[in-house]
């Protein structure tokens, strides 16, 4: 009889070795998938990863969509690391890009340079407001963060389709469900002539350093790291528990919300009814497949940005459809949760007793 059994220890270098080789094996299986498809193997994995990045606009753009998940990731890892799990970073996103439109709006007249950093305070003061009801469902009535999170989701999604149908609607949009387009000074500059990368990217690196001096060298990033790892032992100490879940979804919903302040102050300067792009769903995979640290987060970021503009490329030159992209998103995971599993567990054969 074929089993698991658990492993004394698991071994580090492979925990940090695994997502490199669930990456390996979704290339590969993307080639078998191509091939299937009556596709080119080869050329689909260089329209996948090479094409896009072949120039500098190409580089640029990486960074642009890495931006969203860089940001949504590392506050989602804070509270993961609590076994805090906010599966709704993509709503929190959505609450962000409203709160910071009506700033945007408000003061559409406005040239001031506080505008920008009035958007950024709205943007993740709506996405942690929006966290805070599943924190305080948790807390108070014991809600299970996951299901409450995850259909809030759907609640912003329709909050987003009403304000750009009704109230917000743009009366010059030829009747399209969008904003007016925000003023000069509402938008965010580019850090790079000739390209859209803007300093939303900047705001990403800094969340990254924050984030990981938070969960590596300040007392209450150890005490959540204790609270995820051994709960007892955080119980014992009398690390309170509900604190955790605090500062695990506040946090996540406000780095949300910069998320998508960003990105209708950048690449958009509007915000529309498709503003929900999976943003807030691809980061959990980048938060995992990053090991829950910010370089790991960082670099997972660019190879799951990659295969958000590789799925584009493979639909504008192979005239294959763009939800390829989620397959390999798909795959990426499948094959991380497999090598997460025999870093824990190794296959035995015999009775479960013996």
């Amino acid at each position: 009889m074929l089993r698991l059994e658990a492993r004394a220890e698991p071994s580090r270098l492979m925990s940090w070795c695994s997502p490199l080789l669930a990456a390996v094996l979704t290339l590969l299986a993307g080639m078998i998938i191509f091939w299937l498809l009556g596709k080119d193997p080869l050329q689909g994995l260089r329209y996948f990863l090479i094409h896009p990045v072949k120039d500098l606009y190409g580089v640029s753009e990486l960074l642009l969509k890495a931006t969203p998940l860089m940001l949504c990731a590392i506050g989602l890892a804070v509270g993961f690391r609590a076994n805090v799990w906010n599966i709704g970073a993509e709503g929190q996103f959505m609450l962000g890009a409203v709160g910071a439109t009506g700033v945007a709006l408000y003061f559409a007249e406005s040239d001031s340079a506080l505008i920008l950093p009035a958007m950024v305070v709205a943007g993740a003061a709506a996405g942690a407001a929006w966290a805070a009801i599943p924190a305080l469902l948790k807390t108070r009535f014991n809600a299970n963060e996951i299901l409450v999170s995850l259909m809030l989701v759907y609640v912003a999604q329709l909050s987003v389709s009403w304000l750009v149908f009704g109230p917000w609607r743009d009366p010059m949009g030829f009747g399209f469900p969008q904003t007016a387009m925000f003023h000069d000074a509402a938008l965010l500059p580019a850090v790079l002539e000739g390209t859209r990368l803007h300093l939303g990217f900047g705001f990403a690196l800094a969340a990254l350093a924050a984030g990981y001096v938070f969960i590596n060298r300040s007392y209450t990033g150890f005490k959540m790291r204790v609270a995820g790892e051994a709960a007892e032992a955080a119980r014992y100490a009398g690390f309170s528990a509900r604190r955790v879940i605090w500062i695990g979804l506040l946090t996540g919903g406000a780095a949300a919300g910069v998320a998508g302040m960003a990105e209708v102050a950048g690449p958009m300067g509007q915000l529309t009814d498709k503003i929900s792009f999976g943003y807030g769903f691809a980061a959990i995979i980048v938060a995992f497949v990053g090991r829950l640290s910010a370089p790991g987060i960082f670099l997972a970021s660019l190879l799951m940005a990659l295969l958000f503009i590789g799925g584009e490329q493979v639909q504008q030159y192979m005239n294959l459809p763009s939800s390829i992209s989620m397959v390999f998103q798909g795959l990426l995971l499948f094959f991380l949760l497999g090598s997460d599993v025999f870093i824990h567990y190794r296959l035995r054969f015999g009775r479960a007793g013996a």
